[in-house]
Formats: structure tokens, C-alpha cells, sequence
């Protein structure tokens, strides 16, 4: 059994508080034990004295060492194997997780000492205490506050105090990172909703979201922690990522709406940069001339033309063709899961300034969005067998592969697809 022992004046506030919760339910269970001592109790005056003036003069009283060390030695005594003696001082070593790993690990349990009035005879401190603890560059008028908070960082490290080890593993502090944002419900609060990617149930994306918000906190508010972070390649991904979406944000709120004739101009940029892309990266599609300004006049005209836009810049273009596409009919190595009606998402593409942002996602979750308001349950999409971006996009968004079909291309290109479905 871990124990605690905190020397105060005022025992009755600090079991008050140490009685419930989390920390009272595993006392009661037997799993820890925690003690408050009154120092008052070892004075050997009448007047019950714990503290008298300075020498040298100054402001308030110090906290005599005989009741001090009395105490302690009581203490000591009721509870035998091996305890820590804390003094909790803001002239202490600053408190970290790692410090309280190591109290719960190493010992059998801390006894913390609470001062009070402006502080204790040193001669206590250099006979009796082990080591001083802060919680921090800030004063306050008594130890109590700052020996709670020890014990409770402490106790909870005790086997069975906590449901799992997951529950503290995955907080902040634990491997030198913040913890990432956590959210419950409503999905909506106030016009503010919760993050997509945790909604749609892919838990290697949630993870590698929770990672780089974990990042992205660490670096903006904890320059210290985050200067002793040994970074891994993919960490260094996540953290650029972090920085797009924030730069995406800052520009204002995203959104989808019908293609316009003044959006061509942009859209086509965007497209020839996508075209650009897949020629670095030898993947033969769009290849032929397709899509182009003329194209995308046709898919306004049809009803089928979208851009998603961040703020007042257009971030991504997108197809939905409403109608069916008749290179699907010859599916091979493979089979639709049913014959009913679908739409289908051609030609897409996303700006360069908001590319690793979540907006190709939020342009799937449109696409969703506008098949549901239209009755359709179906949504499907094709691309090329060597674009892994765009099997990596529709994979994580609950899309599944179904087989291969042909589309038309311009001789000298490979016309092959990969076909994929998904129930919306």
C-alpha cells in the first residue's frame, strides 16, 4: 500500500479534499492511505506555538524545527519502509511528471511538509528533509495547495487508483508532449463543432491526429519541453501539416458551393498544378488534355461543378457527376455491391496552399453531404493505380476498392483505373 503523510496546520481541509474523488475511492478500496498531521500537535509550549520571529530581523514569523521534526519522526515511525520527506517551497526544484514517476516507483510512500507564516528554520530543513519541492516561479501563503497537488500527480501513478494505465499514459507530460484536445458531446456547440476525423471512426487517423495536435501544443506553448524533443520524420510531417492548418484557419471558414464562371480561371490553375504533380510523380492520369477550361465550363452547365473555398480563396475543385458514368458498367476483377443509383467524384483537386490540411477530406465529406440532400446512398470515384494519394484519400474515408475499370484516354496513355465505392 502507498502512503501519504502531510504535515499542515490545517489537517481537516486537506483530508476534506484528499477524502474524495478518485483518490478517496482507492483509499477506501485499500490501495493507498493518506494522513494529515497537525504540527500544532508536537509543540512542547502551552500556547500550542509553531513559529516565532527571525533572527536578523524582518517581516512575519518563521516555523520553529522542533515541532517540524517531531512530526516527521512520528511519522516516520507509524509508517517504517522507505519515505521520502518533501518540503513544498518556492525555493524547491520545479515538480514534473517525471518526478512524480519517480516517487510512486522508487519509495513506499512521501511524507510532504506544509509551510506557512514566511517559512521554516532552514536547520529543519537541512536536518530532516530529503528535498524541496515547487510547483512553480509563484508564492502562496501555505504548503497545503502545492502538497495536494503532489500527492494526487503521485497517488494516481498507483497501481489500480486509475482504471488503466492508458489513462495516464495518454496525458500531457507523460512522454514530454501536451495532451491533445478532447471533446465529448454535442457534435456542435455554440457554432463550434467537433474535429471530423474523430467522428469517423478510423482510429489510425484519430491517433495520428491526436499526435500532431500533441506536436503542434507542445511547440506553441511549451518551447522549453518542445526544444527536448527528439522529432521523427513523421513527427516532422504531422508538425508541417499543423502549421498548414493553422495558416488555412487563419484565412477564414471553409466551405462548398456551386462552380462559377469567374472561378475558372482559378480552378484551372489549380488543375494544371495537380497535372504538374502527377507527371513529377510518373502517374499517367490527366495526362491527355483532361480536365481543362472547357471542361470545367461543362461540369457548371451540367450542375456538376464545385469548389470548396477557404475564406475567399478557392482551395479545391471537385466533380460530382449526378448521373451514370458508362465507363462503370464493364467493372473487371471485381463487382459494384449493388445496382442503385450513385454519384460519382471526377476531377478533383487541391490548391497547393491548402494541400495536408484536411481539405480533401472536407471535400469528400461535401461530396457526402450532397449525395444524402439528393436521396442518393452511393458514391463512388476512380484513379490511377500509382496516384497513392488519392487511394490513401478515399481508403480513409470509408471507401472500399471494388475492381478495375477503362476510361477513355488519348493513345500512348494507360487508361486503366482502380474503382471504388462507398455507402453514404
Amino acid at each position: 500500500m502507498y502512503t501519504v503523510d502531510i504535515l499542515t496546520l490545517f489537517p481537516g481541509a486537506v483530508m476534506a479534499m484528499m477524502g474524495e474523488s478518485i483518490i478517496g475511492r482507492a483509499a477506501k478500496k485499500g490501495l493507498i492511505d493518506v494522513r494529515a498531521h497537525q504540527i500544532r500537535d508536537y509543540t512542547t509550549n502551552k500556547q500550542n506555538q509553531v513559529d516565532d520571529y527571525p533572527y536578523g530581523g524582518g517581516m512575519g514569523c518563521i516555523m520553529s524545527a522542533q515541532p517540524l521534526c517531531d512530526c516527521l519522526e512520528n511519522a516516520k515511525r507509524e509508517r517504517g519502509g522507505s519515505v521520502r520527506a518533501i518540503y513544498l517551497s518556492p525555493c524547491g526544484k520545479r515538480f514534473e511528471e517525471a518526478d512524480a514517476r519517480r516517487l510512486a516507483r522508487e519509495y513506499d510512500g512521501i511524507i510532504l511538509v506544509c509551510g506557512h507564516y514566511e517559512g521554516v528554520d532552514q536547520r529543519f530543513i537541512d536536518e530532516c528533509v530529503d528535498e524541496e519541492i515547487s510547483l512553480g516561479d509563484f508564492v502562496l501563503t501555505g504548503g497545503e495547495i502545492p502538497a495536494m497537488a503532489v500527492a494526487d500527480s503521485v497517488l494516481r501513478l498507483v497501481p489500480g487508483v486509475l482504471s488503466d494505465p492508458e489513462c495516464y499514459e495518454n496525458e500531457s507530460h507523460w512522454d514530454g508532449l501536451l495532451e491533445y484536445p478532447q471533446y465529448t458531446r454535442p457534435e456542435e456547440w455554440r457554432g463550434r463543432s467537433v474535429p471530423e476525423v474523430l467522428l469517423n471512426g478510423d482510429h489510425t487517423q484519430v491517433e495520428r491526429w491526436r499526435r500532431k495536435m500533441q506536436l503542434a501544443r507542445t511547440k506553441e506553448r511549451r518551447a522549453d519541453m518542445f526544444a527536448l524533443l527528439s522529432l521523427s520524420a513523421e513527427d516532422e510531417k504531422l508538425l508541417r501539416e499543423a502549421e498548414r492548418e493553422r495558416r488555412v484557419s487563419e484565412m477564414g471558414p471553409v466551405a462548398c458551393r456551386p462552380m462559377r464562371e469567374d472561378d475558372i480561371p482559378e480552378a484551372a490553375r489549380i488543375i494544371e498544378d495537380a497535372k504538374a504533380y502527377l507527371r513529377a510523380h510518373k502517374v499517367d492520369q490527366w495526362q491527355s488534355g483532361y480536365p481543362d477550361e472547357s471542361t470545367l465550363r461543362e461540369f457548371i452547365n451540367a450542375g456538376e461543378g464545385y469548389v470548396v473555398s477557404v475564406g475567399d480563396r478557392v482551395a479545391a475543385v471537385f466533380r460530382l457527376m449526378k448521373t451514370p458514368d458508362p465507363n462503370y458498367a464493364a467493372i473487371t476483377d471485381g463487382k459494384w455491391s449493388d445496382d442503385l443509383p450513385y454519384y460519382t467524384i471526377h476531377a478533383s483537386a487541391v490548391a497547393p496552399f491548402a494541400r495536408g490540411c484536411g481539405i480533401s477530406d472536407r471535400l469528400v465529406g461535401y461530396a457526402e453531404e450532397l449525395c444524402l440532400s439528393d436521396g442518393i446512398r452511393r458514391l463512388r470515384a476512380d484513379t490511377h493505380r500509382r496516384n497513392k494519394p488519392m487511394q490513401s484519400l478515399l481508403t480513409r474515408n470509408g471507401f472500399r476498392y471494388r475492381g478495375n475499370v477503362l476510361v477513355e484516354a488519348r493513345e500512348g496513355h494507360d487508361p486503366k483505373r482502380l474503382a471504388f465505392e462507398k455507402r453514404v
